[in-house]
């Protein structure tokens, strides 16, 4: 079998598993992302040797704003609630930048934290944005309630993203994080991030000296 045709039918394969899946998560009927693949053992290693672009620059530059308590978030529609803080699963082909091709960074919809550049974004076919890498340090992985696939949250406010799977080999990065649309807001190149929104508890946490070790 060619590259090709390997490619299309995974494609094909992809999006018949997320049409039928179901997310134990989701408090609606909903199509699903497909089961979770075992990571390979010789999965391909980024390439950390790359010039950072202007973006990238921006990110690091990203502003935060201090609040005090979750209800200073961005507000949410019921949609948006119900996927960010109840799990649940957009149907598939129908978010809002599946299929988006512009520059730009993906940020959280929630509070506004880069989450995804727009060139680790690729097309797979399973009928939601697909990403092969994120932000380092912006995304959190952990077990899904269903005890299969591994679920992604925005590292900043624990807003529910998607799940991400390993060796289905779209790209040389051997990962696809498979993101609900109503999760994230895409930001152009030509316009700046918004800042961060950070809770002030949070913030102090992170400045804390590490706890000494028991004797």
């Amino acid at each position: 079998m060619n590259s090709a045709a390997f490619f299309s039918n995974a494609s094909r394969r992809t999006a018949l598993f997320c049409l039928f899946g179901l997310s134990v998560g989701a408090l609606a009927s909903v199509a699903d992302e497909p089961q979770v693949s075992k990571p390979r053992s010789k999965s391909a290693t980024p390439n950390t040797s790359a010039k950072p672009t202007e973006r990238s620059v921006n990110e690091a530059a990203q502003k935060i704003r201090l609040i005090d308590s979750e209800k200073d978030y961005n507000n949410l529609n019921l949609g948006e609630r119900r996927v960010l803080l109840l799990k649940g699963t957009e149907r598939a082909f129908t978010g809002e930048y599946t299929d988006e091709k512009a520059k730009g960074t993906y940020i959280c919809r929630r509070c506004n934290a880069a989450l995804y550049k727009s060139d680790s974004k690729f097309h797979s076919g399973c009928g939601w944005p697909s990403f092969d890498s994120e932000i380092e340090g912006t995304v959190r992985r952990l077990p899904d309630i269903d005890g299969i696939r591994i679920e992604i949250l925005c590292e900043n406010c624990g807003g529910h993203l998607g799940h991400v799977f390993y060796g289905e080999q779209f790209t040389e990065k051997n990962a696809r994080h498979c993101v609900n649309s109503i999760s994230m807001k895409f930001v152009p190149d030509s316009e700046e991030l918004p800042p961060t929104l950070v809770l002030r508890s949070k913030a102090a946490a992170r400045k804390q000296p590490a706890p000494k070790p028991a004797d």
